[in-house]
């Protein structure tokens, strides 16, 4: 989500990392470490990545860093993304499993995800799935620190001499660049055979407010207006009520403007609700007649809202009509942009799944130009388990340390960048956008927020 007019939070030069439900794969066990130089600011407990097991390291090529010696410009440059590359592989004819690797070409300031696949050979030597190799279909996930190779286990169940197969991308590398995207294995008793990488690697992280209880949203306390104030929300953007150039078609309302129309913020016995609408009729507004109505509370003015480090954490369920945009984001006191999208649905984009997608990015730049941007799509199903955004409550947050900013879906870490942002102060927006000119009538345009809280570190 952007807070000026300048285009949708995934332009047109982002490629979509649909992820769907995984074929057969082979489960290894692989013991896991936690890399303390990442953990210096903060306590985690620490779960193993359901992922991550058929996946494993190496440890001798493993580089820690934490671009402490990086200059960030005051949160417009980032790191180069690492390339990520899958290489050819080798296996001994009879043998049970073969090892492919898949290798960043440097540290990488962020979690890169890739989706990968198994194909069939081709002509008289192909490896067929089913016959000689078992199908896998997975999610190969770097953190920040992490071994710069890990090895996929691809079953064999039986390959003559020169048979051969491959692994290939599904899609681009969200987090990271795309080297060789294909890579071949094949069956032969006379070539080195690709080993299994062995080692450790850093496991996802669990989410615990680390910091002091600052805010929490509760029904008696809570207070908006149409520009907020010190202690209440603002039903605005900090430019207006409409973004033109992002493309929506939703203005963003409040009732004591608008009296009569169906109310945009409203407490349900579930919990706040955030409601976007095709307006019975029409608003004429700046210059122009808007049909759909969509909703925002903003903490620009919101001092209880606002915090340096720290963490945000949303427990809410998620619209699922065509055309809405829900996001809960941050945007630094000082102006936009930097940005942090702690959740973003894209649900104007076809191939956006409400119950499985979420969408995590940062924006870095001044002056209202952005100089980069940098998150990920993913489907969490295959990824961490996680699926029914529209269904039912979880739980979003973001960790902001000085190092480090850490995101998570349901207490499990899904994405971490190196933080650009060292000393700029951030305030929250919830909003549902609109972005459709369509009937506007199927499922639920709302999001319902059940608890929101605010943690401040030092």
């Amino acid at each position: 989500m952007n807070s000026k007019q300048v285009g949708s939070a995934i332009g047109a030069g982002f490629a979509v990392f649909c992820v769907i439900a995984a074929g057969a794969a082979t489960i290894l066990t692989s013991t896991t470490s936690i890399d303390a130089n990442s953990l210096n600011t903060v306590n985690y407990s620490t779960t193993t990545s359901s992922t991550q097991t058929s996946i494993a390291s190496v440890g001798s090529t493993a580089t820690t860093s934490s671009f402490s010696t990086f200059d960030f410009a005051n949160g417009t440059k980032l790191p180069d993304k690492a390339t990520l590359s899958i290489g050819n592989a080798t296996f001994r004819p009879g043998t049970g499993t073969a090892y492919v690797p898949i290798k960043l070409d440097r540290a990488t300031p962020n979690t890169v995800i890739a989706r990968v696949i198994t194909v069939n050979g081709s002509g008289t030597l192909r490896a067929l799935s089913g016959y000689h190799y078992q199908t896998v279909d997975t999610v190969v996930i770097f953190r920040p620190g992490d071994p710069l190779m890990q090895t996929v286990a691809v079953p064999i169940i039986g390959a003559a001499e020169g048979q051969f197969f491959q692994l290939k991308l599904r899609e681009a590398p969200w987090g990271g660049l795309q080297g060789q995207s294909v890579g071949t294995v094949t069956a032969s008793s006379t070539a080195t055979v690709t080993a299994k990488a062995t080692g450790t690697f850093r496991a996802a992280r669990t989410f615990a407010p680390t910091g002091t209880l600052q805010f929490e949203l509760l029904k008696d306390t809570h207070k908006r207006s149409p520009d907020g104030g010190w202690n209440r929300w603002a039903t605005s953007l900090s430019h207006g009520r409409t973004q033109v150039a992002n493309g929506e078609t939703g203005l963003y309302l409040d009732s004591s403007i608008w009296p009569g129309i169906e109310g945009p913020v409203y407490w349900s016995s579930k919990g706040l609700v955030l409601h976007t609408q095709k307006l019975a009729t029409p608003i004429y507004y700046e210059g122009q007649s808007w049909k759909y109505g969509a909703s925002v509370l903003d903490g620009r003015n919101f001092l209880a809202s606002q915090i340096g480090y720290g963490q945000y954490e949303w427990d809410a369920r998620m619209p699922n009509r065509r055309g809405t945009w829900p996001a809960f984001w941050l945007v630094s006191t000082s102006g936009w942009p930097p940005e942090i999208d702690i959740y973003e649905g894209f649900g104007y984009q076809s191939y956006w799944d409400f119950d499985r997608h979420v969408g995590q990015t940062i924006h870095g730049g001044s002056g209202g130009v952005r100089s980069f941007q940098r998150g990920v799509v993913i489907q969490t199903e295959q990824a961490y388990g996680i699926k029914g955004y529209s269904e039912d409550f979880h739980r979003f947050a973001v960790d902001i340390q000085r190092d480090y900013i850490t995101w998570f879906v349901d207490g499990k870490e899904t994405y971490q960048s190196v933080n650009p942002f060292q000393g700029f102060r951030w305030y929250p927006i919830m909003n549902v956008a609109v972005k459709t000119d369509s009937a506007f009538t199927d499922g639920s345009g709302d999001m319902i927020i059940r608890s929101f809280k605010i943690y401040s570190a030092p």
